[in-house]
């Protein structure tokens, strides 16, 4: 059972409370926790990622990494985005059409992070599909399913750190591996739960965002001209389609330390208390006309990144990305357009995140 918590002050008041843990164990014992969680070994190691875990390792663990996603840094990735923007869009114009999200959308972000952490092009698709498996997961009998993909996908990891241990080079994965905040380094499962972290959460989203930004834009076609005619609005028009179309729908887990009260509701030691950033977002107490996508909306402190200690750290990555992606295609193809009706369009099935299936577009 879980507590769906869908108004924006209690899904902010969620995210920040210190009482609703990440890691279960905090909120359960040992013993309960196991009695309704099964984990195979295999994906143990993974526990230790920063996303399930509090303060103090969260802290330690987000040191040690954050500074690879600074502003600074990340800006110094623009030009690179937008040669690879247009590189794909050139590719793509032969054929008078295209599917966004496996020629465009997934692309950007996943070389993006996949040559941030030093993964070959040539292996970057693999890693999508075994991210996709992973975020696919929604019973028993998905995870026993896709076992074989996640062997693969440690395995693959595994050798990858032992590369960069004999033989480092300038990318994210090396530094990880050298990494000292304090005196204090990963150990051999942070490492391997940090890079699977990094790099199903450096695409995953921001491959919704793209494409699911793209058609609310093509679905409101007065909006996607003022965007055309003024481009100098699109920092604020990636902010109100993030909120819009929620590429996160649902915050992940947390679990009560306490006896707590959320909208006058009790909440039990240790039940399971889940955000629906998708609702707070459209909370017509705090966004006016919720359902209207306004590009220039001037107030507008959505949700969709997070809040608190566990704020996205590739916020400002997949900002960037967004905006060059969005900003490239409108202007390389004024007269973009959906390639099959609306009603064929399908979303995947994940709790956790809304996105497209595919997207076919003419231009």
């Amino acid at each position: 059972m879980a507590w769906l918590v869908t108004r924006y002050d209690d899904v902010v008041g969620v995210l920040r409370d210190q009482r609703l843990a990440k890691n279960p164990l905090s909120a359960r014992s040992a013993a309960e926790h196991a009695k309704e969680q099964w984990i195979p070994a295999l994906l143990k190691p993974l526990a230790r990622n920063m996303l399930d875990l509090d303060a103090p390792d969260h802290t330690r663990l987000r040191a040690l990494v954050q500074q690879a996603f600074t502003l600074r840094l990340i800006e110094q990735l623009r030009p690179r985005v937008e040669t690879l923007t247009d590189e794909l869009l050139t590719k793509a114009q032969r054929d008078g059409r295209i599917e966004l999200l496996s020629q465009y959308a997934l692309p950007v972000p996943l070389t993006i992070i996949g040559e941030l952490l030093g993964i070959p092009r040539q292996d970057q698709q693999l890693f999508h599909r075994w991210s996709n498996r992973l975020v696919s997961l929604a019973s028993t009998t998905d995870l026993i399913r896709a076992l074989p993909a996640l062997w693969f996908f440690l395995r693959y990891i595994r050798k990858l750190i032992a590369q960069r241990r004999a033989e480092p080079r300038n990318d994210l994965v090396s530094a990880l591996v050298q990494a000292e905040q304090a005196g204090d380094r990963l150990s051999e499962d942070e490492l391997l739960a940090m890079i699977v972290l990094l790099l199903i959460a450096g695409h995953e989203t921001t491959v919704n965002l793209i494409a699911s930004g793209t058609l609310a834009l093509l679905q409101h076609p007065e909006q996607c001209e003022r965007l055309r005619s003024d481009p100098a609005l699109i920092k604020s028009a990636v902010e109100e389609l993030v909120r819009y179309v929620s590429p996160v729908e649902l915050a992940t887990e947390r679990y009560a330390c306490a006896e707590l009260t959320i909208a006058g509701m009790t909440i039990r030691r240790g039940e399971l208390v889940l955000g629906v950033i998708g609702s707070a977002n459209r909370d017509e107490t705090h966004f006016p006309a919720p359902d209207t996508l306004d590009l220039a909306r001037s107030t507008n402190r959505h949700v969709a990144f997070g809040l608190g200690a566990h704020f996205c750290l590739g916020a400002p990555l997949a900002r960037l990305e967004a905006q060059i992606a969005i900003t490239t295609l409108l202007d390389r193809w004024p007269n973009l357009r959906l390639a099959v009706p609306p009603t064929a369009l399908r979303w995947r099935k994940n709790a956790f995140l809304r996105g497209l299936q595919a997207l076919p577009l003419s231009f």
